[in-house]
């Protein structure tokens, strides 16, 4: 069983300093993301050229050195990851499973595995009609993939992004998030609600399409989590969605051109 402080015997400064841990998280992690991609958005918004004409280029090259270009995407893969480490650190407990806080373990890995990859195929055949309905509102940007076949690791920098994406966003997002409002008495459904829009928010320089999309997922991931308490299916899926879109996209947009390339 998980203890977990009584939210109702918190002191003051109890209360203020876990509010300021959850700033500090989000800070350095998704919060920043999220403000950025409302800077991203308003710029978007504010050019001559309409939003579905613009692209938004994902996993773009660092340097046109390859060895730099490598080390710069293994190092910001890298720091990426030391959110999660920290939030790791600050919910680990002394008892096994030590990161239960989180909804994290290893006790289940084949059935987390199945489940991750069901759920995958679940929400990312929609988010797909999600992408092209919005494109073809006008309200959203056409994502430009990286080529795969720049360098040789290419595609397995690729793969470690899409496992960066889904240890950051569902280890802080979901299991962070939740812990540490549950400790401040918040109810599940303006959990779910909240974390669901911080989601859509950091993906809103893609257009309001990349945020409608992503808040659905974030609720489902929510309410997922709230009823079984597992975060690494939810990092399975993450991770499988983000593969197929980094990897996949390129075939997609040149076999289909029409429906994925940018707007005239």
């Amino acid at each position: 069983m998980t203890l977990m402080p009584d939210s109702g015997l918190l002191s003051r400064s109890t209360r203020s300093r876990l509010k300021a841990e959850i700033l500090i998280v989000l800070g350095l992690s998704l919060g920043a993301s999220a403000v950025y991609s409302i800077v991203s958005l308003a710029d978007s918004l504010t050019r001559a050229k309409p939003l579905a004409s613009q692209t938004q280029a994902l996993n773009n090259s660092l340097s046109p050195r390859p060895v730099f270009d490598f080390i710069y995407q293994f190092l910001a893969l890298f720091f990426d990851l030391v959110p999660v480490a920290l939030v790791c650190f600050l919910l680990w407990q002394t008892a096994r499973p030590h990161l239960a806080r989180l909804g994290l373990d290893l006790r289940h890995p084949g059935r987390d595995a199945l489940v991750g990859v069901g759920l995958a195929l679940l929400v990312g055949i929609p988010g797909i009609f999600v992408y092209l309905g919005s494109k073809g509102l006008g309200i959203n940007v056409t994502v430009s993939a990286s080529p795969i076949d720049t360098y040789w690791w290419t595609i397995p920098i690729l793969v470690l992004s899409a496992l960066r994406a889904g240890l950051q966003e569902e280890i802080i997002v979901i299991g962070y998030l939740f812990a540490r409002l549950r400790d401040l008495g918040w109810k599940t459904w303006p959990i779910i609600l909240v974390a669901a829009t911080l989601r859509g928010t950091y993906h809103l320089y893609q257009g309001f399409g990349g945020f409608i999309g992503n808040f659905a997922m974030g609720v489902l991931f929510g309410w997922l989590y709230s009823r079984f308490g597992r975060v690494l299916p939810l990092v399975i899926a993450h991770a499988v969605i983000d593969t197929a879109i980094f990897v996949g996209y390129p075939f997609a947009a040149s076999a289909f051109p029409g429906l994925f390339g940018a707007a005239k």
